[in-house]
């Protein structure tokens, strides 16, 4: 089984981008994601730049780079930026929206279907099998017995060797996406005049419930789990299902930490206790995602 690291969910400075991906180079990550999949106004990065980035990455590594693409796409302007990127004439593509899915099939290029395309049974597989996926990324809400049961279903259908799974496996769940920026309304500021106030919050804002409870994470127009998923835990189970690749997320630092122990699962098998207070496991058990199977 081979670890991602996925690309940045939040908006960074372009000198921290630079430095995390400088990091990540060396880090013990065999797939590398990046660019911007959030937002179009976080233009501390451009798409030459992320192209450019990516060039970097994958010459001085021998790592996979792969350029993500944007979630929810709102203008004629966004799609041009789209297509730059899905031309690149030299990366994988993960594609986050079914934009990104026509502009690849068009090329006739293989890409990555993403977190946020919603694929949720075997016919939709098989779809995006004809469009040209190579590898598919299970939704992140749902659970181990469902990816069985499709696994199985793609086996017995003679399609299961035709793309790779990869599997969120550590960081802020990435739920769902509105045109409404949720981090410019916690700063009483409209969408249009936002003034990139996501940077100044480089993990989210969190929102608690009443009771003090992390409900969630803001992160502009994304709205992502309050606890840090972890399936650390369940390495094993993901490798006898079949799963090809798990993501760790790039949320911060210490993601190369959780990359190295997800790693060592393999060789090393450990069990470590989950912290209730930050993280979850609990859509993988099919319990409430905010709860922890232990």
């Amino acid at each position: 089984m081979k670890f991602s690291l996925g690309p940045s969910l939040f908006f960074w400075p372009k000198s921290q981008v630079e430095s995390y991906y400088q990091q990540a180079k060396s880090s013990s990550a065999d797939i590398i994601y990046l660019g911007e999949t959030v937002c179009s106004k976080r233009r501390e990065l451009r798409a030459k730049d992320w192209i450019q980035l990516a060039h970097e990455v994958a010459k001085d590594s021998n790592k996979q780079v792969v350029i993500s693409t944007m979630t929810l796409l709102e203008s004629p302007a966004e799609i041009q930026v789209l297509k730059k990127l899905c031309d690149n004439g030299d990366f994988l593509v993960e594609a986050n929206d079914l934009s990104a899915v026509q502009i690849m099939h068009d090329l006739k290029m293989p890409f990555v279907a993403g977190p946020a395309i919603n694929c949720y049974n075997l016919s939709t597989l098989k779809v995006l099998l004809k469009q040209g996926m190579m590898r598919w990324l299970m939704p992140v809400e749902l659970s181990g017995d469902w990816l069985k049961s499709i696994l199985q279903e793609a086996e017995e259908a003679g399609v299961r060797n035709q793309f790779e799974c990869e599997v969120f496996s550590w960081g802020y769940l990435p739920l769902a996406y509105s045109a409404r920026c949720f981090t410019a309304r916690s700063e009483d500021r409209p969408k249009d005049d936002c003034q990139y106030c996501c940077i100044n919050y480089p993990e989210g804002r969190r929102m608690n419930s009443r009771e003090g409870e992390k409900v969630f994470v803001l992160n502009g127009i994304q709205t992502m789990s309050g606890y840090q998923y972890n399936l650390i835990n369940e390495v094993t189970a993901l490798q006898e299902l079949g799963v090809d690749i798990a993501r760790i997320s790039a949320d911060n630092e210490q993601a190369f930490i959780q990359l190295d122990k997800f790693k060592q699962q393999l060789t090393q098998p450990a069990h470590y206790p989950l912290d209730g207070v930050n993280e979850c496991n609990g859509f993988w058990h099919k319990i409430a995602g905010m709860s922890i199977a232990q």
